[in-house]
Protein backbone atom coordinates (compact mmCIF):
# COMPACT_ATOMS: atom_id res chain seq x y z
CA UNK A 1 0.00 0.00 0.00
CA UNK A 2 2.81 2.37 1.05
CA UNK A 3 3.91 2.18 -3.11
CA UNK A 4 0.70 3.03 -4.21
CA UNK A 5 0.24 5.66 -2.26
CA UNK A 6 3.67 6.86 -3.02
CA UNK A 7 2.88 6.68 -6.76
CA UNK A 8 -0.53 8.42 -6.33
CA UNK A 9 0.94 11.25 -4.55
CA UNK A 10 3.34 11.78 -7.42
CA UNK A 11 0.45 12.05 -10.00
CA UNK A 12 0.76 15.81 -10.33
CA UNK A 13 4.26 15.38 -11.01
CA UNK A 14 4.12 13.23 -13.63
CA UNK A 15 2.04 14.94 -15.77
CA UNK A 16 3.94 18.06 -15.20
CA UNK A 17 7.08 16.38 -16.07
CA UNK A 18 4.86 14.60 -19.53
CA UNK A 19 4.44 18.31 -21.15
CA UNK A 20 7.41 19.76 -20.16
CA UNK A 21 8.20 22.26 -22.62
CA UNK A 22 5.34 21.58 -25.22
CA UNK A 23 4.58 24.42 -26.97
CA UNK A 24 0.78 25.29 -27.07
CA UNK A 25 0.50 24.05 -30.67
CA UNK A 26 1.86 20.56 -29.26
CA UNK A 27 -0.83 20.59 -26.30
CA UNK A 28 -3.99 21.31 -28.91
CA UNK A 29 -2.52 19.20 -31.75
CA UNK A 30 -5.19 16.11 -32.13
CA UNK A 31 -4.37 13.01 -33.37
CA UNK A 32 -7.83 12.25 -34.82
CA UNK A 33 -10.64 14.43 -35.19
CA UNK A 34 -12.21 12.11 -32.62
CA UNK A 35 -8.86 11.61 -30.32
CA UNK A 36 -7.75 14.21 -27.45
CA UNK A 37 -5.48 16.53 -27.59
CA UNK A 38 -3.01 17.00 -24.49
CA UNK A 39 -4.79 19.63 -23.38
CA UNK A 40 -8.07 17.84 -23.52
CA UNK A 41 -6.71 15.03 -21.91
CA UNK A 42 -5.36 17.09 -18.86
CA UNK A 43 -8.94 18.38 -18.62
CA UNK A 44 -10.32 15.07 -18.56
CA UNK A 45 -7.68 13.75 -15.92
CA UNK A 46 -8.57 16.70 -13.47
CA UNK A 47 -12.31 15.82 -14.38
CA UNK A 48 -12.24 12.17 -13.02
CA UNK A 49 -9.96 13.21 -10.26
CA UNK A 50 -12.76 15.34 -9.23
CA UNK A 51 -15.22 12.76 -9.28
CA UNK A 52 -13.04 10.20 -7.82
CA UNK A 53 -12.24 12.21 -5.22
CA UNK A 54 -15.35 11.82 -3.82
CA UNK A 55 -15.77 8.82 -4.32
CA UNK A 56 -12.84 7.58 -2.44
CA UNK A 57 -14.20 10.02 0.38
CA UNK A 58 -17.52 8.33 0.47
CA UNK A 59 -16.01 4.83 0.61
CA UNK A 60 -13.91 5.69 3.66
CA UNK A 61 -16.66 7.66 5.36
CA UNK A 62 -20.69 5.85 4.55
CA UNK A 63 -20.89 2.38 5.11
CA UNK A 64 -20.97 0.75 1.55
CA UNK A 65 -22.32 3.62 -0.62
CA UNK A 66 -23.58 3.61 -4.00
CA UNK A 67 -21.02 4.85 -6.58
CA UNK A 68 -21.69 6.89 -9.97
CA UNK A 69 -19.45 6.31 -12.57
CA UNK A 70 -19.97 9.63 -14.87
CA UNK A 71 -19.90 9.35 -19.06
CA UNK A 72 -16.00 10.94 -20.10
CA UNK A 73 -17.14 11.17 -23.68
CA UNK A 74 -20.21 13.31 -22.76
CA UNK A 75 -18.34 15.81 -20.72
CA UNK A 76 -15.28 15.95 -22.82
CA UNK A 77 -17.85 16.92 -26.24
CA UNK A 78 -20.47 18.87 -24.23
CA UNK A 79 -18.53 20.92 -21.52
CA UNK A 80 -16.02 22.94 -23.42
CA UNK A 81 -12.58 21.38 -23.16
CA UNK A 82 -10.52 23.23 -25.40
CA UNK A 83 -12.36 26.30 -24.00
CA UNK A 84 -11.24 25.84 -20.60
CA UNK A 85 -7.92 26.61 -18.33
CA UNK A 86 -5.59 23.93 -18.44
CA UNK A 87 -3.15 25.12 -15.59
CA UNK A 88 -6.36 25.72 -13.53
CA UNK A 89 -7.15 22.26 -13.94
CA UNK A 90 -3.91 20.71 -13.42
CA UNK A 91 -3.98 23.33 -9.99
CA UNK A 92 -7.01 21.32 -8.91
CA UNK A 93 -5.72 18.12 -9.90
CA UNK A 94 -2.54 19.07 -7.53
CA UNK A 95 -4.98 20.09 -4.73
CA UNK A 96 -7.03 17.18 -4.83
CA UNK A 97 -4.37 14.79 -4.85
CA UNK A 98 -2.58 16.51 -2.18
CA UNK A 99 -5.32 17.10 -0.30
CA UNK A 100 -6.14 13.07 -0.24
CA UNK A 101 -1.88 12.63 0.48
CA UNK A 102 -3.07 13.28 3.95
CA UNK A 103 -6.09 11.09 4.41
CA UNK A 104 -4.07 8.25 2.78
CA UNK A 105 -0.85 8.95 5.16
CA UNK A 106 -3.28 7.56 7.98
CA UNK A 107 -5.25 5.31 6.55
CA UNK A 108 -5.85 1.64 8.22
CA UNK A 109 -5.52 -1.73 7.33
CA UNK A 110 -9.31 -2.29 7.93
CA UNK A 111 -9.71 1.27 5.71
CA UNK A 112 -8.22 0.45 2.55
CA UNK A 113 -10.44 -2.73 2.73
CA UNK A 114 -14.07 -0.90 2.74
CA UNK A 115 -16.09 -1.17 -0.16
CA UNK A 116 -17.88 0.99 -2.37
CA UNK A 117 -20.50 -0.33 -4.89
CA UNK A 118 -20.49 0.74 -8.48
CA UNK A 119 -24.36 -0.45 -9.62
CA UNK A 120 -22.88 -0.84 -13.56
CA UNK A 121 -19.55 -2.64 -12.31
CA UNK A 122 -19.84 -4.22 -8.79
CA UNK A 123 -18.23 -3.92 -5.26
CA UNK A 124 -14.71 -2.01 -5.10
CA UNK A 125 -12.59 -1.65 -2.12
CA UNK A 126 -11.13 1.46 -1.91
CA UNK A 127 -7.41 -0.24 -2.18
CA UNK A 128 -9.05 -1.35 -5.54
CA UNK A 129 -9.99 1.92 -6.25
CA UNK A 130 -7.11 4.03 -5.73
CA UNK A 131 -5.21 1.30 -7.61
CA UNK A 132 -7.60 2.85 -10.81
CA UNK A 133 -6.92 6.28 -9.92
CA UNK A 134 -2.99 5.42 -10.24
CA UNK A 135 -3.40 3.26 -13.36
CA UNK A 136 -5.83 6.01 -14.92
CA UNK A 137 -2.99 8.38 -14.84
CA UNK A 138 -0.26 6.07 -16.39
CA UNK A 139 -3.00 5.17 -18.72
CA UNK A 140 -3.28 9.13 -19.46
CA UNK A 141 0.55 9.34 -19.82
CA UNK A 142 0.62 6.91 -22.07
CA UNK A 143 -1.46 8.27 -24.32
CA UNK A 144 0.08 11.73 -24.01
CA UNK A 145 3.66 10.18 -25.02
CA UNK A 146 1.35 9.15 -28.32
CA UNK A 147 -0.09 12.27 -28.86
CA UNK A 148 3.17 13.66 -29.26
CA UNK A 149 5.06 11.03 -31.43
CA UNK A 150 1.84 11.48 -33.46
CA UNK A 151 2.66 15.09 -33.48
CA UNK A 152 6.16 14.42 -34.40
CA UNK A 153 5.33 12.07 -37.38
CA UNK A 154 3.27 14.50 -38.85
CA UNK A 155 6.02 17.64 -38.86
CA UNK A 156 7.39 18.05 -42.20
CA UNK A 157 11.07 19.04 -41.67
Amino acid sequence: MEELIKEYALGYTMLREAIEGLTEEELRYKPAPDKWSIHQILIHVTDSEISSTSRLKKVLAEDEPILISFDQDAWANNLGYDLLDREQHLLIFKLLRSSMKIILDHLTSEQSKRVGVYVDQGRFTFKQLLEYRVQHVRDHLDQIERVKKAYQGNQTY
